[in-house]
């Protein structure tokens, strides 16, 4: 019934995670906002047997409340940025190690901009620090910021000024390179990385900072959230060459450093960390498993 008014669309659309798989399916419930009220008001539906039933009716209050619909805008704009990082940290093809740190602070920068009172955001901000801090958030993504050409050069001024971010990188040299020489050669070889000296200043290296990495965007969700607003999020589809391959060919005035970088960047990611309940069956399961699983269910 609800797909002849859905026009054949499914409500379900699977993802890696829970997280996203409950986004998307709530992003297919809005588009299909209008249609699904119609199904509810319908005579096939209120003479069916579930809509005589006292959860029927429940459900038909739920999608005729225009507070549920409000609700559904503010999780969308919520989990808008936060899908895309998690996209962004289940990239199968590279890392995305340089990119997620940056990925977060982006998020929430686009959660912040799409309200316009604190007050809706501030408790969402709570929660966010607090799993990024336990479950996420690693000295290895401060180090990958550091080391990525194309956000580092970039940004710079904001970088050098943040402190957390320094301690991070500091403390991530400190873990994965034991000898006290080799971490003051990587300290010092730092500023002709900084200064883009020697060969980071060949303008094949500068031009290639974006090139070399996986600059190319895609976009994953597009919808509307509500009359005013278009959003559009992109996720960094990882190429063939990366922020590891631009140390590779022009690291090599800085040695120890070279491959420190190489070392952090050519690190995996995995959004496992944002499951609640995520049991050792689930995770080895495919993406393939999980979409066939899923509709069987169904």
């Amino acid at each position: 019934m609800m797909k002849r008014f859905t026009k054949q669309r499914s409500l379900v659309k699977p993802a890696k995670t829970r997280f996203a798989t409950a986004f998307l399916t709530l992003h297919r419930m809005y588009e299909q906002k209008s249609n699904l009220k119609k199904l509810f008001v319908s005579d096939e539906y209120t003479n069916s047997a579930y809509g005589r039933e006292a959860r029927g009716r429940e459900s038909a209050d739920i999608i005729l409340s225009p507070s549920f619909w409000n609700n559904v805008v503010h999780a969308l704009k919520i989990g808008g940025p936060l899908v895309k990082v998690i996209r962004l940290v289940d990239g199968e093809q590279r890392p995305p190690m340089g990119y997620l740190y940056e990925a977060m602070d982006k998020a929430k920068e686009a959660i912040q901009v799409s309200f316009s009172d604190q007050r809706k955001y501030k408790r969402v901000f709570e929660i966010i620090d607090k799993r990024w801090d336990s479950k996420l958030h690693s000295p290895l993504h401060a180090a990958g910021l550091v080391l990525n050409p194309e956000l580092f050069y970039d940004n710079e001024e904001r970088i050098l000024g943040d402190e957390p971010l320094w301690n991070g990188y500091y403390e991530c040299i400190e873990k994965l390179i034991p000898e006290e020489s080799v971490q003051d050669k990587i300290t010092e070889q730092f500023s002709i990385y900084r200064n883009a000296e020697q060969l980071f200043g060949k303008n094949m290296a500068i031009r290639q900072r974006k090139t070399k990495s996986p600059g190319e965007r895609v976009l994953i969700c597009c919808f509307i959230v509500n009359k005013l607003f278009l959003y559009q999020y992109y996720v960094l589809k990882i190429c063939s060459t990366s922020t590891v391959e631009w140390w590779k060919q022009y690291g090599h005035s800085t040695p120890d450093l070279q491959k420190f970088s190489i070392k952090v960047l050519s690190l995996t990611c995995s959004s496992s960390g944002c499951e609640r309940n995520w049991s050792v069956f689930e995770h080895i399961h495919t993406k393939k498993k999980e979409q066939t699983n899923l509709e069987t269910s169904q």
